[in-house]
């Protein structure tokens, strides 16, 4: 009769067990999904601004590109609309 009381003010172990495994639900960290879309994230930005200072430097550092050569004919063109003659006509 002294065993029947021995565990009265004790759950039983397996309910015990349910109890602490719930209380730690929250405890486990981050979502996996979450995990992933955090990796994604931050890639993604590290591409992005690493693309922008790139650019930044390349505008510094690289010369400013070169003109196209107009051709005499397309010259020519542009001095008719203008009004003025080409030479030795």
């Amino acid at each position: 009769m002294e065993e029947d009381f021995e565990f009265a003010d004790r759950a039983p172990p397996t309910i015990d067990r349910m109890a602490s495994t719930a209380g730690n639900a929250e405890a486990k960290g981050f979502n996996p999904g979450l995990m992933v879309l955090l990796i994604f994230v931050g890639l993604l930005l590290v591409f992005l601004v690493g693309n922008y200072l790139l650019y930044m430097y390349a505008q510094k550092t690289l010369p400013p590109r070169k003109k196209k050569p107009i051709s005499k004919k397309k010259m020519k063109r542009e001095r008719m609309k203008q009004g003025v003659s080409a030479p030795g006509e």
